[in-house]
């Protein structure tokens, strides 16, 4: 982290114990992004309640590159939480998720989808488990029998208009996700 961390604890003594706990929470931000710039942490507990005890509120400003990650477990809501160790862990476990989706993003290893293509199916040799299909830029893909996902394999004729995902295969480019598209 490139700053110290802040605790702050409002309406209540500053308790030695929490603190810790918080702090060993925080130290493990880093396991799941490699670049935490802060982590800011307010533990609250607002209201002191007769028949429910105290009932604690946390939140956690965390700040990476690109986001701004706040995780707030409010009082007022059901995820209040009555033992102040709970509300802590709820609060960072929270954090941890949504700093792991930050360091997904950022190594891209988020999937995108591309729209699928549209071609033509161009050759069928019956004896074989696959076809081919002409691209819209004229190239010829390779397609396996497995790829056709609404039809029957042997029900395909060549000019059928498909859709399908190019994608890479063990001897270049193939089809694969091939749905007619008539």
């Amino acid at each position: 982290m490139h700053t110290p961390l802040q605790i702050t604890f409002r309406h209540m003594d500053p308790s030695d114990a929490v603190d810790a706990r918080i702090r060993e929470y925080a130290d493990k931000l880093d396991r799941y992004h490699d670049n935490v710039i802060s982590c800011r942490v307010v533990f609250d507990a607002p209201h002191q309640h007769q028949s429910k005890g105290n009932l604690f509120h946390i939140s956690v400003d965390v700040k990476v590159p690109g986001h701004d990650i706040v995780v707030a477990r409010d009082a007022h809501q059901r995820q209040a939480r009555e033992d102040p160790y709970v509300a802590i862990h709820d609060a960072f476990e929270a954090v941890y998720k949504q700093l792991k989706g930050a360091a997904q993003v950022k190594r891209h290893d988020v999937k995108h989808h591309d729209a699928p293509l549209i071609g033509m199916i161009h050759s069928m040799p019956w004896e074989q488990d696959f076809g081919l299909i002409m691209t819209r830029d004229g190239r010829e893909l390779y397609f396996h029998r497995n790829s056709v996902l609404n039809r029957e394999f042997e029900s395909l004729k060549e000019g059928q208009s498909v859709r399908f995902h190019e994608e890479q295969g063990d001897q270049g480019p193939k089809a694969s996700t091939v749905i007619v598209t008539e």
